[in-house]
């Protein structure tokens, strides 16, 4: 059933924090995992991620075996909620693709195989088939498209993963727009990533800091400020990068100069800011959870992904919804900030119609 605004004054402090977190979790099935399903019953989460293999253990099989089970997992989840589930996945298409062939699912290509292409109906084709089996087994988020820009091919996490459509901000903007038009037309909401660019970037957040403080061009804000204006850019997600003419002491997931004065102010974004992983160690290794909560709510970000999928120890729902209603009953996060985000992210679940 699509929310509407009252559904926002019946949520609890405890339950409008919950809709600022999409978790994931272990299991293929909720008999193998029945906490899940007491957890999105009593905490009403924002969302979940699902995952292919399960990366801490080095194990094959996560949440994905096949396109049946995972229909049937979604529905187990959705059945409980209360209020509309996100469910997210990462498939951007090529190397980036949990629902994988050997699962059952169809091939999908790149974003490099379709910005050298260059044809914008093939990408929008392409981008169509990617969202039609999202749309086939309940998943109505897609963490895509990225549009950083390909700097370097070889040393970017980025390039080298051939995760970008380009070089150029106009052909990665023009591909991004195609590839948003194709999911649109099956329901799928999308997520532009990474916030204000990872292309420059010679290391990976995944394993630590990384500073484009040398790297990083004024081009890479250019794909992202032409889809804001086409309004074809719901919810961005952000980079845990540093650049330090940004902000003097914190990545820009946490700097309120980027997500508000940069994002915000200067290119109107009006959308969910949703934070990558959390668990990724550019910030585990330097921020404990109660600081990088604190932060963030106070920097802009309206919602924070913690995949469970990154570190040997889980990070709990119910422990980080009493971390946040701590802060706020102390007066280190105003209500009225949580309020903000919580009707950002019910308008654009009642948009889709969740």
């Amino acid at each position: 059933m699509p929310l509407n605004i009252h559904d926002f004054y019946d949520l609890s402090l405890r339950e409008k924090i919950a809709q600022l977190f999409i978790i994931g979790f272990k299991g293929s099935s909720t008999s193998e995992n029945p906490e899940i399903l007491k957890v999105i019953e009593s905490e009403k989460p924002g969302g979940v991620i699902l995952f292919d293999k399960d990366m801490v253990h080095q194990k094959p099989v996560h949440n994905i075996k096949s396109p049946e089970q995972v229909r049937t997992l979604i529905k187990s989840l959705t059945d409980k909620s209360a209020i509309p589930l996100l469910i997210g996945i990462d498939q951007e298409g090529g190397l980036i693709q949990r629902l994988k062939p050997e699962y059952g699912f169809p091939e999908t290509v790149s974003h490099k195989y379709l910005g050298d292409k260059n044809d914008l109906d093939f990408t929008r084709t392409e981008s169509e088939k990617i969202a039609a089996t999202l749309s086939s087994i309940g998943i109505n988020l897609n963490f895509a498209p990225v549009v950083d820009l390909a700097y370097d091919s070889k040393s970017s996490i980025i390039g080298k993963r051939e995760r970008s459509f380009g070089n150029s901000p106009k052909l990665v903007a023009n591909h991004a727009e195609a590839y948003i038009e194709g999911h649109q037309k099956h329901h799928i909401l999308t997520c532009c990533k990474h916030f204000p660019g990872h292309g420059s970037a010679v290391g990976d957040t995944h394993a630590g800091f990384v500073n484009v403080t040398d790297t990083w061009s004024d081009d890479e804000l250019i794909p992202y400020q032409t889809l804001i204006n086409e309004n074809k850019c719901p919810m961005i997600m952000t980079a845990h990068i540093f650049h330090s003419e940004w902000d003097s002491s914190l990545p820009a997931t946490f700097s309120k100069k980027v997500l508000q004065d940069l994002l915000r102010d200067q290119l109107n974004f009006t959308g969910v800011v949703i934070s990558d992983d959390m668990q990724m160690r550019a910030i585990s290794d330097h921020y404990s959870l109660k600081d990088s909560l604190l932060l963030g709510i106070n920097a802009g970000l309206d919602m924070f992904c913690f995949g469970n999928n990154l570190l040997q120890e889980e990070v709990k729902l119910a422990n980080v919804i009493d971390i946040v209603e701590d802060l706020v009953t102390s007066d280190n996060i105003s209500i009225d900030r949580i309020d903000l985000s919580v009707k950002r992210i019910l308008a654009l679940k009642s948009t889709y119609e969740l």
